[in-house]
């Protein structure tokens, strides 16, 4: 985890929360005392770790912690009093959030946070594979298109425009995707 957000409009909360991601390894942190606040700054940069303090601007925090869930790949940790944990809880679990009471208890946030970084971890593995996939699907299409001009303007069959591509692909040391984009540069000018 590298960059993280604060929501928090007191002064010990924020100075607790500055400690705490410093002792843990997170240095890169923005702080913000309002929701509006929060919102701008995650359209700016991305992060991966946002903290709320709640209750923030006479709510519990819970909204703000389902939009930012909602709309950003970033872990959210809610941070609630232990009188409102249960529902606030049963409110934002759906959308991936994390609650923590308070008082807080430092080994609680440490489980927390140490929980929010394995998930982001796997979202961005997640990520990763999708861009991956996207490209291969990308490449799919050309391809395609590229067998589908062969099959009009050659006469080939598929099989025969799937072989063309992938000689011409090896004879000439290059990806298919590129022969593919090749041919349809030639028959439609692109």
């Amino acid at each position: 985890m590298e960059r993280a957000l604060i929501v928090c409009d007191n002064e010990k909360g924020t100075a607790f929360y500055k400690s705490f991601l410093k002792e843990n390894g997170i240095v890169d942190y923005v702080v913000v005392d309002n929701g509006p606040s929060a919102k701008r700054s995650l359209m700016e940069y991305d992060y991966d770790l946002c903290i709320i303090n709640g209750p923030l601007g006479g709510s519990l925090g819970e909204e703000l912690a389902i939009d930012i869930a909602e709309k950003n790949v970033c872990q959210v940790i809610l941070f609630v009093k232990a009188e409102y944990m249960d529902e606030v809880t049963e409110q934002v679990e759906d959308y991936g959030v994390i609650t923590v009471s308070k008082p807080i208890n430092k080994q609680l946030f440490w489980q927390a946070l140490k929980l929010a970084r394995v998930a982001q971890r796997r979202i961005n593995m997640a990520q990763k594979e999708s861009k991956k996939l996207e490209k291969k699907l990308k490449d799919m299409k050309i391809i395609s298109r590229a067998k589908l001009l062969l099959i009009i303007n050659k006469g080939l069959t598929e099989e025969e425009a799937h072989k063309f591509i992938e000689k011409k692909a090896m004879d000439d040391r290059l990806p298919k995707v590129q022969v593919a984009l090749g041919i349809i540069k030639e028959y439609e000018g692109d």
